[in-house]
């Protein structure tokens, strides 16, 4: 009958179970940027879930299969975000808004978390070996972002140096803001590679000389 409330769908043992993996990794993500990798405790990340030890064991045998599937996790929100900003057709201009994306994503809470991590690999030889496959993922991930945003115009193997010089940029100005770098010089340092990656890119499109002789 009209005006009567209806009770909700219970949630189905998948939903449950999705619902149990994202306060992990959730958590996991807030214990790395709030205490760093030596202050992440598999206790304390249950204890901001709100969930049980054994819960944990259910989802993620170890540690360290934990810390790589939370900055995974983390990474495809940033990938949700990020395709769904760019407004721009494709070209130079969304080329520079893709650069604006990623910075704005790398330094946040994912360059963070997994910063904190990669040191902590540099010793760790079971954190490197659950690490290294996540970040390959996510650079495979992060170059179609910067593709989609290019168009076709861009060779592959230039779209793929463009790419790498903006994570490996982006990278550095996140690690200079963690240590109290100037926002000032990171913002004009970003804003000259964007003007420099979209002159890159009008240069691609450009005919090359027409006789044999080299440029000079």
């Amino acid at each position: 009958m009209p005006g009567m409330s209806t009770e909700a769908r219970p949630r189905t043992q998948q939903e449950r179970r999705e619902r149990t993996r994202s306060a992990l990794l959730d958590a996991t993500v807030d214990c790395l940027v709030d205490l760093g990798y030596s202050g992440t405790t598999v206790h304390e990340i249950c204890r901001r879930a709100g969930l049980s030890r054994g819960a944990q064991q259910h989802h993620f045998t170890t540690k360290a299969e934990l810390m790589a599937a939370a900055v995974e996790h983390l990474f495809r929100r940033l990938r949700e975000e990020v395709g769904g900003a760019l407004v721009a057709p494709p070209g130079p201009r969304r080329v520079q808004e893709a650069i604006d994306l990623l910075w704005r994503g790398f330094s946040g809470k994912l360059s963070t978390a997994a910063l904190e991590l990669w040191v902590a690999a540099r010793t760790d030889d079971e954190l490197r070996r659950s690490m290294l496959p996540i970040d390959r993922a996510l650079g495979r991930s992060t170059l179609e972002i910067y593709r989609e945003a290019a168009g076709v115009d861009v060779p592959d193997e230039r779209l793929e140096t463009l790419y790498w010089l903006t994570v490996n940029l982006t990278r550095g100005l996140a690690l200079d803001a963690m240590i109290g770098g100037d926002p000032a010089r990171q913002a004009r340092l970003l804003d000259e590679w964007k003007a420099i990656a979209a002159s890159v890119y009008h240069d691609v499109g450009r005919p090359g000389p027409r006789s044999g002789r080299p440029t000079p």
